[in-house]
């Protein structure tokens, strides 16, 4: 008797590039979470390895220029790509490795999560490994997805405001990446709505047109915030690989973290801030019974 098993099955393939975080929220590891949760093959790249709780980053080591580019070598020479996520890259030597080896790959569609703080305020990366970023990978990205302190950090000044959203992140635009997501999660807490800020180029009859849109929505009451911005970047990945547009990607990523958040506010996982629930799709009363019991 035939088997009725498919003999091939394709399956979207994001790459994430990002540093090792051991306390499992943020980082490479949340990355690979979100992808399988959205039904992606996820494959990854090591840039630096963490020693990190929900109490905050204790020590950051380097992972071998060498040894980084092995690995991307290795995924893209088999696998193949269809999105690449990059979220910490802690030095200017590894910016500078990362973005030689996907352009001699040719890698297509690029989210940029411009890592430099960790929720804690440790420092992931300077000045220097800021202008790395804008000088090496703006210019590659698909879409870059700054919060407010790493918006700050990249325009040399503060935006702290929803009214400095646009004015920024058409600066941010103007500095080569193809679209850029302001996230407002980081105003302070007298703003129970927020607003997140996207702006892409697009062709229209072969000339170039800016459009923007606002995604608002309401603040999530939770301690367990620790690596959202890693899963709203990968998840966008993982919708663009799956064939969604950038604006649907944009706003399907920001409604499954907003549910990964309302799922993970019973979440007890460390002494400081957790993790939102990353798999909510797939145990979406399990946290709430528990409590209950």
């Amino acid at each position: 008797m035939k088997s009725s098993l498919p003999t091939s099955i394709q399956i979207a393939k994001v790459l994430t590039i990002a540093g090792s975080d051991s306390g499992g929220g943020a980082g490479l590891q949340a990355d690979l979470k979100v992808i399988s949760s959205l039904g992606a093959y996820g494959m990854s790249v090591i840039t630096a390895i963490t020693a990190q709780n929900t109490l905050g980053v204790t020590r950051i080591q380097d992972v071998d220029l060498d040894m980084v580019e092995a690995q991307i070598d290795a995924v893209f020479l088999d696998i193949g790509v269809d999105v690449v996520k990059i979220g910490m890259l802690a030095s200017p030597e590894i910016v500078r490795t990362v973005a030689k080896s996907l352009r001699r790959h040719g890698a297509k569609r690029i989210v940029l999560d411009p890592v430099l703080r960790a929720t804690s305020g440790a420092s992931l990366g300077g000045d220097d490994t800021a202008q790395a970023m804008i000088t090496e990978l703006f210019p590659m990205a698909t879409l870059i997805t700054p919060n407010l302190d790493e918006a700050s950090l990249l325009l040399g000044r503060d935006i702290s405001a929803p009214q400095d959203f646009k004015l920024a992140a058409e600066e941010l635009l103007e500095m080569g990446p193809q679209a850029v997501l302001i996230k407002g999660g980081h105003l302070d807490s007298t703003h129970t709505q927020l607003t997140d800020y996207l702006i892409w180029r697009t062709l229209e009859d072969g000339l170039e047109v800016i459009q923007t849109k606002e995604f608002k929505h309401y603040r999530v009451s939770t301690l367990n915030t620790h690596g959202t911005g890693c899963s709203l970047a990968s998840a966008i990945a993982t919708y663009l690989a799956e064939g969604h547009d950038l604006s649907h990607a944009v706003a399907k990523a920001i409604a499954y973290v907003e549910a990964g958040l309302e799922a993970g506010r019973f979440l007890n996982i460390g002494e400081g801030p957790g993790p939102l629930w990353h798999m909510h799709d797939f145990y979406p009363t399990a946290l709430l019974d528990e409590k209950d019991q």
